[in-house]
């Protein structure tokens, strides 16, 4: 049973930064790729950044620039680096892991606040 935990979130202020970890439970490498999500309240979830088994990745044009997705392969852990945080960035932060077309796999999540 895969399993992926978040970790690193919290309040900051606006300007702030912010690094999310999210561990698997044995390699990640079996994963066609890893993205982290986010949900505000009253929102739909939406994709943040993604990184694919080849380390390519993409990012939503709302944190282009602002936010940066890696992974160590030998920690099995993906990171969403997220700097010059603005309130609108507050929202619950998930994991995700797909070895298929749709992601499998998703952490509980982590709550990110940004106060004005």
């Amino acid at each position: 049973q895969v399993q992926l935990v978040e970790s690193g979130g919290g309040l900051v202020q606006a300007g702030g930064s912010l690094r999310l970890s999210c561990a698997a439970s044995g390699s990640i490498i079996r994963f066609n790729a890893m993205a982290w999500f986010r949900q505000a309240p009253g929102k739909q979830r939406e994709l943040v950044a993604r990184i694919t088994r080849g380390f390519m990745t993409n990012t939503a044009d709302s944190v282009k620039g602002r936010f940066t997705i890696s992974k160590d392969n030998a920690k099995n852990t993906v990171y969403l680096q997220m700097n010059s945080l603005k309130p609108e960035d507050t929202a619950v932060y998930y994991c995700a892991a797909t070895t298929s077309l749709s992601y499998d796999y998703w952490g509980q999540g982590t709550q990110v606040t940004v106060s004005a």
